[in-house]
């Protein structure tokens, strides 16, 4: 039996052989109306003209001697194309969203300058830790320049 079984799927692999020769039919090649080389089965419409029809084992064949420059598919184009526009774009957002950032800390700095400005010009006493840890009150002459060199930073930083 195991005979009988070798045989018949070699029977059937020959059928499906001698029906697979067919599939290998012209290849038609031509540019339509846009510029677009167009390669088809079928000969081309009315309208475009014909070219000589390919040999489907002549495509297969090596390349002439001279060496001639590669074009990209025009997809491979397109999809250059549109990686470069995603690039640009994410730039773009990590730019601004660096600039909202940097605009926000400059925010928040001001604020800060601004209140600490406030209560130095209230006359409140104001005292400062010196480098053993002691508290260390702030005379008029020491508010004032304190007072002075924070309004010079404020106008140069927030205005």
């Amino acid at each position: 039996m195991p005979a009988k079984k070798t045989a018949t799927s070699l029977a059937l692999f020959a059928i499906a052989l001698c029906l697979a020769l067919p599939a290998s039919a012209q290849i038609y090649q031509w540019k339509d109306s846009n510029g677009k080389t167009v390669m088809s089965d079928k000969p081309p419409p009315g309208k475009v003209p014909a070219s000589k029809p390919t040999d489907p084992d002549a495509a297969a064949a090596p390349a002439p001697a001279q060496p001639a420059a590669p074009q990209a598919p025009a997809w491979v184009d397109q999809e250059m194309a549109f990686r470069k526009r995603q690039l640009e774009a994410r730039e773009q957002a990590e730019k601004e969203a660096k600039e909202a950032a940097d605009a926000a800390i400059r925010s928040e700095n001001c604020q800060k300058m601004s209140r600490w400005l406030q209560r130095l010009e209230s006359g409140q006493r104001m005292s400062s830790l010196n480098d053993k840890g002691e508290r260390q009150f702030m005379d008029d002459t020491q508010r004032a320049q304190e007072a002075d060199n924070l309004r010079r930073s404020y106008e140069s930083q927030c205005q």
